[in-house]
């Protein structure tokens, strides 16, 4: 079985904030890349992650339940998830499933960044 199809690159906007730009399948293999990107991120010191789906390719079950485990490891943290870059499909999964009750989706960087106080 091949490794994951994803490259999670990150990004550091100011102390607290980073963007993870998502390329590739989000699925339950991306776990170890996922995490990484988390770690990467600032961990426990960055109070805003915000997650770029512009490259997003496929995602599935399984990588929405990545989405829900890296939630509850943020949560824990009093962290914030922001989202953007969704095509009208993935939207609608992220409505369908509740995800966007719990990670704020917006229309591109500069808003999801400008919600956060982190001017760029």
């Amino acid at each position: 079985m091949d490794g994951p199809r994803v490259t999670m690159d990150v990004r550091h906007i100011g102390e607290t904030a980073a963007v993870v730009d998502i390329k590739g399948d989000v699925t339950a293999a991306c776990e170890p890349v996922l995490m990484s990107a988390y770690e990467q991120a600032g961990g426990l010191a960055a109070s805003r992650l915000v997650l770029n789906f512009g490259g997003l390719e496929y995602m599935n079950s399984g990588g929405i339940g990545m989405l829900v485990t890296l939630l509850v490891r943020a949560n824990r943290h009093r962290q914030q998830l922001a989202a953007y870059g969704l095509t009208d499909h993935y939207r609608e999964i992220f409505e369908l499933t509740r995800l966007d009750e719990a990670i704020t989706i917006f229309e591109d960087e500069a808003s999801a960044l400008a919600s956060t106080g982190t001017a760029r």
